[in-house]
């Protein structure tokens, strides 16, 4: 099994452009979101930005805690690069709580977030954090201490998440292998498990360029998405989710002991049910932005708000059981967490971030769907097969609503 480990996590720390074909995404299908995108289409698209993937695949059939089977990861970013300390004004913002974001309470105190940020599974919270402290105590010129940021979503239905299957060295791996470039989108990372209305999510990314009468600022987001109902599902306002009630998930098994609910999939027998999740809002999604726009904490937070309408625009609605929470940086102004002295910033006057903010809007919305449409079918725990979003149908619909 950790030979399966090492192979997998390898290869989601490759380009992916090195490892497989890309699937079209949201420009390349002409998706009409609006904006116009980085050369990247990618939180890199902001220089420094690096990301990072660790990916766990192993093990199939019937659920055996801590043996799998293990569909999960981390995903990590870093706002100025893995060997760069200095930290970048920040801010966050959460539409519905019923999530985790480690590390908040001191951007909100002091305004900057220190050190990467790290994506994984519910439960390996801890483990990433713990982890990001050890990577970081470890190297010269890095911050000997800290309040790592790290944010999950759930991914039981697919994952052995009681396992406990990411390790210290998976983290640190996601840290250390992290580049700029072209992003790996889809069933990697932190995202490999997870599921996007009612369709395979994952790990998505998009970006933003401001005109030059704008700034020619870029805003970048990165999202792990785990969210949303299938009928509710838009896409560039198209309500397309309410007419692709097909393939909903289902288990690729005759065993009626492993359905629970849900209904077997097409050659394993007659249905039982409707497949988990699909009657109320229980996913999460997290989203992290990324912008060389100098902007100061409190303007941080304004653009984290405006992640929630990028969401919306989607189909999300921040439900109960969901958590939605966001976290927004600037890479500008380097230097201004120096503890001597006085700072001088520069600072992009309010009047001027409404193009920040639609940037953000169509980024998040450009990512969600990036993630659906990077990811494969999968299956996972006690053979549940979750399906990627048919690209084909998709654009036949868009088509059909004059999108």
């Amino acid at each position: 099994m950790k030979r399966v480990f090492l192979i997998v996590a390898l290869l989601a720390q490759t380009p992916f452009t090195d490892v497989v074909a890309q699937k079209p995404r949201a420009r390349e299908l002409g998706v009409p979101i609006g904006g116009t995108p980085g050369p990247l289409d990618a939180i890199t698209d902001v220089a420094g930005i690096e990301v990072g993937h660790t990916t766990l695949i192993s093990g199939s059939g019937r659920l055996v805690v801590g043996t799998g089977p293990v569909r999960t990861g981390v995903t990590v970013i870093h706002p100025r690069g893995k060997h760069s300390g200095d930290p970048v004004f920040g801010a966050w913002f959460t539409l519905n709580g019923n999530g985790e974001m480690t590390g908040t309470t001191w951007i909100e105190e002091s305004g900057f977030l220190e050190g990467p940020i790290a994506i994984t599974n519910t439960h390996s919270v801890g483990v990433a954090r713990d982890a990001i402290l050890e990577w970081r105590v470890g190297r010269p010129g890095l911050q000997p201490w800290g309040l790592p940021v790290v944010a999950e979503t759930y991914d039981g239905a697919l994952n052995d998440i009681n396992g406990f299957h990411v390790r210290p060295s998976h983290v640190k791996s996601a840290l250390d292998d992290a580049s700029s470039g072209a992003v790996r989108e889809g069933n990697v990372g932190g995202g490999t498990g997870m599921i996007c209305f009612g369709f395979k999510g994952g790990i998505g990314t998009a970006s933003r360029k401001l005109e030059a009468g704008g700034g020619g600022y870029t805003v970048g987001v990165l999202v792990q998405c785990n969210f949303g109902l299938r009928r509710h599902l838009l896409v560039a306002g198209a309500p397309v989710g309410a007419e692709l009630a097909e393939p909903l998930a289902c288990v690729a098994n005759r065993d009626l002991s492993l359905l629970r609910g849900r209904r077997r999939c097409a050659g394993f027998g007659s249905g039982t049910g409707s497949p988990e999740g699909t009657d109320r809002e229980l996913g999460s999604i997290i989203v992290v932005v990324g912008t060389d726009a100098p902007l100061l904490p409190h303007q941080l937070k304004r653009v984290a708000t405006r992640v929630a309408l990028g969401v919306g625009r989607t189909g999300g609605y921040g439900g109960n059981s969901s958590g939605d929470i966001f976290v927004a940086f600037s890479t500008a102004n380097p230097g201004a967490a120096a503890d001597t002295g006085v700072v001088s910033l520069g600072m992009l006057p309010n009047a001027q971030m409404n193009g920040l903010f639609e940037a953000t809007v169509q980024a998040t919305e450009a990512a969600i769907l990036n993630a659906m449409l990077a990811a494969e079918t999968m299956t996972g725990a006690n053979d549940l097969r979750v399906h990627a979003l048919p690209s084909d149908r998709l654009m036949a619909l868009l088509r059909k609503y004059g999108r």
